[in-house]
Parts: structure tokens; sequence; C-alpha cells
């Protein structure tokens, strides 16, 4: 059995489905390496909703997914950009999912971290405001007994006027916090409205910032993650991070080599991939976790392919391909997305992505991924 799926060239092509899916399994506790999965939100397919509406969530979809993912081992980054945040899910949105999934997590004994920012401010604000923001949220995030991942903030990418003004900031925040927290460096790949983050446009000056802000506070610094896509800088960062402060690399395009390492060090993971690619990640550093750095590198790298087409610019719309995979693979019953975000790829991209996931065996039913796509096909006028 074949399906027609469209490529870039506007031409149809048979691709012959695989019918049995990657045998991957639960298993230990992972011993090498700490590794978090962003977790996308499963949108509420029948509310009466417009692209501006706030966001409505089906939140037994939603908590489930996370269930799946715990299962693997993996720890759940809530609220983070693969949830939406900023793009469709606003902060009461962003508050309710927070202390939901804390609360889930604590129920089934999962690892979760959730994202704090500034997004309750829907307009200009001063530094003041600005913090008082981020103290909102931190408290919210620490009452809900999660760990906080600072994430970089809009608001202060555009009231900031000097790399002072960061320095400030996060170390009014990093005093105030109970526990060691997670410091988020997202770039402008991401999203455009943290062109400059830290005070400047130029990396190096930039990363003197980020780093200095963790030379000032070590003991409230957990670990940072580092959304650049550019791994040779962040293991330049990672080198230079003081004693015991992890970096979680966030880079969706290198990550097998960041998180294998080499002779001065590794990186952990927090990384938006490894929400459609959870259990084929978790079997990948059980391996690594033996020490078999080829063994692992043979299951993960081939995901790279797949990873970069989703992340292709405009990056900030992989969360689409990731919701389309999630689809397909039956955590949820729509492609629906809140915001409307479902029309953000075309047709040829998700042809594609099932292409690139069904090679892998991501699918846990094949001919169910199969029929879905055929769906798709031809809402979109692609007879089959």
């Amino acid at each position: 059995m074949t399906i027609r799926l469209p490529g870039a060239d506007g031409l149809l092509k048979p691709y012959t489905p695989r019918t049995e899916p990657l045998a991957l399994s639960t298993g230990a506790p992972f011993a090498s390496r700490t590794v978090f999965s962003a977790a996308h939100v499963v949108a509420d397919p029948y509310a009466d909703v417009s692209p501006d509406s706030p966001a409505a969530v089906d939140w037994d979809a939603t908590l489930a997914f996370r269930r799946h993912l715990w299962s693997h081992g993996l720890g759940v980054a809530e609220a983070m950009d693969t949830a939406q945040r900023g793009m469709g899910l606003d902060w009461a949105g962003a508050a309710e999912l927070i202390r939901r999934s804390a609360a889930e997590a604590k129920s089934v004994g999962g690892r979760i971290a959730c994202g704090v920012g500034t997004d309750q401010l829907t307009g200009p604000a001063s530094l003041v405001e600005i913090r008082k923001a981020y103290e909102e949220q931190l408290a919210l995030v620490e009452e809900s007994g999660a760990q906080a991942i600072l994430m970089a903030s809009r608001a202060l990418a555009a009231a900031a006027t000097s790399p002072e003004d960061y320095l400030e900031i996060y170390g009014h925040l990093l005093r105030q916090a109970t526990e060691p927290v997670v410091l988020h460096w997202l770039g402008p790949m991401f999203d455009p409205a943290l062109d400059g983050y830290w005070g400047t446009s130029d990396l190096d000056a930039a990363t003197d910032t980020f780093l200095a802000v963790i030379a000032a506070h070590p003991d409230k610094v957990d670990g940072i993650k580092v959304s650049l896509l550019d791994a040779q800088r962040e293991i330049d960062i990672r080198r230079r991070l003081p004693q015991g402060v992890r970096c979680y690399t966030g880079d969706d395009f290198n990550y097998p080599e960041l998180i294998a390492g080499d002779e001065k060090g590794f990186s952990h993971a927090l990384l938006g991939i490894f929400d459609p690619l959870g259990p084929l990640a978790a079997e990948a550093v059980r391996v690594l976790d033996t020490g078999d750095v080829k063994g692992f590198r043979e299951l993960l790298d081939p995901t790279v392919e797949l990873s970069r087409h989703l992340f292709q610019t405009p990056t900030r719309f992989y969360k689409t391909g990731v919701v389309f995979l999630a689809w397909l693979a039956g955590h949820q019953s729509h492609f629906t997305m809140v915001g409307g975000l479902q029309s953000a790829r075309s047709l040829p991209h998700f042809a594609r992505a099932y292409e690139l996931a069904d090679g892998l065996g991501l699918f846990p039913d094949p001919a169910l991924a199969e029929t879905r796509m055929k769906n798709l096909l031809s809402l979109y006028g692609v007879a089959q």
C-alpha cells in the first residue's frame, strides 16, 4: 500500500509507509543525563473561539500527554515556548497549565519545571513593572512545587537600555528564588522580539553578561538552557560555567553531539523536539547511560533530519509540526491548535514531516497515522 504525498516542487510522489513501529519500552530512570521535554498543549476542538480568543485547552488530553512523557522517564518542561506561550497561550492559560501539570506531576512522581516570564504585561512596561511581573510568576511556580525556569522576557528586551538592567533584574529574581532555577536564553530565531537580549546584538558581549549573572549567583542557578542553534557557542558557554551549574541544550539542530559531549563535558537536555521523539530519545539516553556513545548516536542521529525540518525557518512555527505529529501518533483526536496555529505550515511541509517520522518508526500505530495523513490530504484536494 502506498500513499501519494506532495513535494516542495508541487508534484505528487508515492510513499510506502512502514507497517511496524520502532520497538520501544519504558525503563529505568536516567543515570547520566537530566532530560526534559518541553510539551505542547492540546486545544479543545469544540470550543467556539477565534485566533484572538483566550486559549481553549483540552485539559484531559494535555495532561495525558504529560503522563506519556513521564512514563518514559522524561521530565516535563511546562508552559514554555513549545506550549505556545506567547503564541496562543496567554498568562492566564499558562498559569492554569502550571497548576494542573504540577499537581499531576506530584500525583505520578514526575519531574517538572515551569516557565516564569512577564507575559501578563500586554504593553510597554517599566523595569519595576517587569520585575513585579516576574515575581508574580515565580511565586506561582514555586507555590505549585515545580522548579522555575526564568525565561527571556519580551517586555525586558523592549525596556532595557543596557546590560546593567539585565544584571539588576535577574540578580533580584535569583536572590528571591527559594530553590535553584534554570536560566533560559531563547534566541531571536524562536522569537524575533528577543533580538538583542542581554543588552546587545553582539553575541559575544551578550554571552559575557549572561555568564556574569550566573557567576554572581552560582548557588541559585541549577543550570542554563541555551536555544541559539549554535553548537560551538553552546560548548563555549558550557565550558565557562561555574562548577555545579548544568547546561541544558536547547539546540534542536545539534542535540545528539551536545548531549554526547566530549572530553571536557556534555550537555543535559531541555528540548522541544523531544515532544515527538520522547520514547526514542529516552531509549537513546538509556543506551548512553551504559557508556555506549556510539549506540546513543546511532539511535539519535537519524532524528536530526526530522528536527531540522520541523524547526526550519520561520523557526517559531515548529509547534505546528510538533502538534501535527502528536495527532498522527494518536496522542490527540484532532489537528487543531490554540490560536489557529495549525495553518502555520504548508501541506508539503506536513507531508515531509509524516514521511520522516514514519521512517523513524515514531508512530505507535502506523496504520492510524497513514489514515489520518490521507484524511488531511483529502481536505487539501489530494486524491489517493
